[in-house]
């Protein structure tokens, strides 16, 4: 609980639920997922049972609404475990305790640094990842940097578990052709528009650049129309740069994926991000914002930046070593083969909830944790 449910249809929550329920599932557990809003999909998708619940179409109370409603209706059957993702949902934990449901929170990546949220939302999400420590009997990090997060924030031990990617060997060059880009002739970018995924400057740091292959851009902001508008004045300066806005349909993203020259990720503030996975998962080298998620995912395999003009002499360097550049895609495919696979994600929440329904809790060390007055840095 805690997403928008299955079929996935928006992000890397929602993919994770679908990936690990279906093979969960498939293992002979009955699972449940609780989805928002109304479809056309019915009660069973996948092995997986569907229970459709409304929510408050309001930014600030959409999830919380639907938690909450997806706790109250769970408490009907008692599960043996409840994984629920987000830590804006720890407040709703409690009440899934003193039923005595054993409790996994996923805590995603540092959200109260997402620049959707104002004062308030900042405030309420770093209270609330507190609360999550203190009351979960386990915490799931995604990613090596989150668990550090918590480590050093609250003392607390942390369940490292990360997404899995597609493995993709091959994709169509027509969608992509039809887009006029040749293959392994451009470099991508697929982001929604918020200053935490660093789009402009990303775009900022090409229009300096004295590069040869395009760029294209994939994505669109739900938020934020005065960073799309400075974006959008970058691109239109130079003709080298493609906005394609949002791309829904899958074939054609795992094609710009497979075929793109480099991918280009700016993303700064989650764990394991799932447009990253695919990206090395279809065998593509990697330009990334440099922090310690990003460079977990590939391994330190790649090229990084911070600034526009270290994005600049990122795509000066790597069109300058095509052969460099197919190398560490070929690293970054093989890697993620290794590491990245759901099989493997889905194992480990198996065992995770086999552990937790034998007894095992972490709360007991977690439920006096402080946050610690250092602050901690990426």
């Amino acid at each position: 609980m805690g997403t928008r449910g299955v079929p996935a249809a928006y992000g890397g929550f929602e993919t994770a639920v679908e990936e690990i329920g279906r093979r969960l599932s498939t293992r002979g557990h009955r699972v449940t997922v609780y989805c928002r809003g109304d479809s056309q999909v019915g009660s069973e998708y996948l092995g997986m049972e569907r229970v459709e619940l409304p929510a408050v179409q309001k930014k600030s109370l959409e999830t919380l609404s639907h938690t909450a409603l997806s706790v109250g209706h769970s408490l009907r059957d008692r599960p043996d475990v409840a994984f629920v993702f987000n830590a804006a949902n720890s407040p709703f934990l409690p009440a899934l305790r003193a039923a005595r449901v054993p409790v996994a929170l996923h805590m995603d990546g540092l959200e109260w640094r997402r620049s959707k949220w104002g004062r308030v939302g900042k405030k309420f999400y770093r209270t609330a990842e507190l609360l999550g420590v203190r009351a979960a009997d386990a915490l799931i990090a995604d990613s090596p940097g989150i668990s550090d997060y918590y480590k050093h924030q609250f003392g607390a031990t942390t369940e490292l578990i990360t997404y899995g990617a597609p493995q993709l060997h091959n994709a169509e060059e027509e969608g992509v052709r039809n887009l006029g880009l040749a293959p392994n002739g451009y470099h991508l970018v697929v982001a929604r528009f918020e200053p935490e995924n660093h789009v402009r400057e990303i775009v900022e740091g090409y229009t300096k650049s004295t590069s040869s292959l395009p760029l294209v851009v994939v994505g669109s902001a739900p938020y934020s129309e005065d960073y799309t508008s400075e974006i959008q004045s970058l691109a239109s300066s130079d003709q080298r740069i493609r906005l394609l806005g949002a791309v829904y349909q899958q074939d054609l993203l795992d094609a710009l994926y497979f075929h793109a020259f480099t991918y280009v990720h700016g993303h700064s503030v989650g764990g394991t991000n799932p447009s990253l996975l695919r990206a090395i998962a279809a065998g593509t080298a990697v330009l990334a914002y440099d922090v310690s998620f990003n460079r977990a995912v590939v391994d330190d395999h790649g090229w990084f930046f911070r600034t526009a003009d270290e994005v600049a002499s990122a795509f000066a360097s790597a069109e300058d070593s095509p052969e460099q550049v197919a190398e560490v895609a070929s690293f970054v495919r093989d890697h993620a083969a290794r590491n990245y696979t759901w099989d493997e994600v889905a194992l480990k929440y198996e065992d995770l909830a086999e552990r937790l329904h034998a007894g095992y809790s972490a709360r007991s060390d977690n439920r006096k944790a402080r946050r610690s007055s250092i602050e901690w840095t990426v």
